[in-house]
C-alpha cells in the first residue's frame, strides 16, 4: 500500500513539473501590445482595411502581437494623428500629410493636380516617389507604408453642369486642396472633416473637394447631390501609416519582419481596395440623389490651365527650401504617363 503511495507521488510530481515546464511563456517570447489609430469612422471600408491589416500581423506572429484597433479619432483627432505617433501617443498612427502644414514639404507634390486618374495609380505613384527620393520629413516616424485616396472630385449640395457653376461656392477643403479650390474660383472654407456634416447642414459649406469614399463613410451623400468628375484635376491625399520609433527598435526582428511584410502588401491592397469603396459610395450617394457628371473636354483644358500655377509655385517652393522640387514634379508626371 505504501508504495501504491509512492508511486502516486511520483506520477504527481512527475505531472506537476511537465505542467510547469509547459505552462508559462518564456520572456523572449512575451506578447507584444501596440496601439493603432486612425481617423476613420468605424464601419468605413478604410477603417476595415486597417483593421484587416492588424489582424493579418496578429496572425501571422502566432499570438506574439496584439493591436487595440481605435477608428474614428478616439486616441487622436484627425489633425493630431501624426503627432500622436511621434510622441508615443499611440504605437501605430494612420494619417495624411496634408493635416500639418509645412510639416510634409516634399509630399505636397502628391496633392497637387496631376492628373491621378484613381487610388491605385496614386498608391503606386507615392510609394515609387518615396523610394526614390527618401525625403527626410518622415525621419521622426517609422513609415510602415503610404497609399493615396481616389482622386477629389467637387461634391456639392447642389448639382452643377459646368466648372463655371463653382465660382463663389463655399467649399469645405484642407491644407492643399484650398489652393485648387482658389484657383477653380470657390472660397476655400477650413471645417475638421469630422464637423464637414454638420456644415453641410448649416450652410456654412456648400460643398467639398475630397475623394467619393467620404460620401458614405462620413454619410455626406445624404446631403450632397451634385459630383463633378475632371480629369483636369486629377488630385489625391497622400495617406500615411506610421509607427513610434522607439516602439518600433523595441521590437524583436522577427516582429518587424512580419509588419514589413504584411505593410508592403497593404499598399495595393489599399489601393486597389480605395477604388472599390469609391465606386462603392458613389452608388450610395446616386441612391440618395446624387448626380454624376464628367466635364467637357473642353472645360478639361480650361481646368488645367487654371491649375497650373500651382505645380509651378511647388517648384519655386521646393527651391527656397533646398529641396528637389522640379526632380520630383518631372518623376511625377514621367512616373503617370508610364504608368496610365
Amino acid at each position: 500500500m505504501r508504495r501504491l503511495g509512492y508511486a502516486c507521488f511520483g506520477w504527481f510530481v512527475v505531472a506537476f513539473c511537465l505542467l510547469f515546464l509547459a505552462g508559462p511563456v518564456r520572456s523572449d517570447e512575451k506578447v507584444v501590445k501596440l496601439r493603432y489609430a486612425t481617423f476613420s469612422p468605424p464601419m468605413s471600408g478604410l477603417a476595415a482595411l486597417s483593421d484587416q491589416w492588424c489582424k493579418e500581423v496578429e496572425k501571422r506572429s502566432n499570438g506574439k502581437v496584439k493591436i487595440s484597433f481605435h477608428p474614428g479619432g478616439s486616441l487622436a483627432p484627425a489633425n493630431q494623428s501624426y503627432e500622436a505617433a511621434v510622441r508615443g501617443i499611440t504605437d501605430i498612427s494612420l494619417s495624411a500629410t496634408q493635416w500639418t502644414a509645412g510639416r510634409f514639404p516634399m509630399s505636397e507634390l502628391i496633392h497637387l493636380p496631376l492628373g491621378v486618374k484613381s487610388a491605385f495609380q496614386g498608391t503606386n505613384l507615392i510609394n515609387a516617389w518615396f523610394k526614390e527620393f527618401k525625403p527626410k520629413e518622415f525621419d521622426d516616424t517609422k513609415v510602415l507604408y503610404l497609399f493615396a485616396s481616389g482622386p477629389s472630385h467637387f461634391m456639392t449640395l447642389k448639382q452643377l453642369s459646368s466648372i463655371n457653376d463653382l465660382k463663389g461656392l463655399k467649399i469645405r477643403a484642407a491644407g492643399d486642396t484650398s489652393k485648387i479650390v482658389a484657383a477653380m474660383g470657390a472660397v476655400p472654407v477650413s471645417v475638421p472633416i469630422g464637423d464637414a456634416y454638420e456644415a453641410f447642414q448649416r450652410g456654412i459649406c456648400e460643398g467639398v473637394l475630397l475623394s467619393a469614399e467620404t460620401l458614405k463613410s462620413f454619410r455626406w451623400g445624404d446631403l450632397l447631390r451634385g459630383l463633378q468628375i475632371n480629369d483636369g484635376i486629377g488630385a489625391v491625399n497622400a495617406l500615411m501609416v506610421v509607427m513610434n520609433k522607439k516602439k518600433w527598435d523595441s521590437l524583436p526582428p522577427d516582429i518587424q519582419k512580419i509588419i514589413e511584410e504584411v505593410s508592403q502588401e497593404w499598399i495595393e491592397r489599399t489601393g486597389k481596395g480605395w477604388d472599390e469603396i469609391d465606386k462603392e459610395a458613389t452608388e450610395y450617394g446616386e441612391s440618395k440623389g446624387l448626380k454624376v457628371v464628367r466635364i467637357s473636354k473642353e472645360e478639361e483644358s480650361v481646368t488645367a490651365q487654371k491649375v497650373k500655377p500651382l505645380l509651378d509655385a511647388y517648384v519655386g517652393n521646393m527651391k527656397n527650401l533646398g529641396l528637389p522640387g522640379e526632380e520630383t514634379l518631372k518623376f511625377a508626371i514621367d512616373y503617370i504617363k508610364a504608368h496610365p
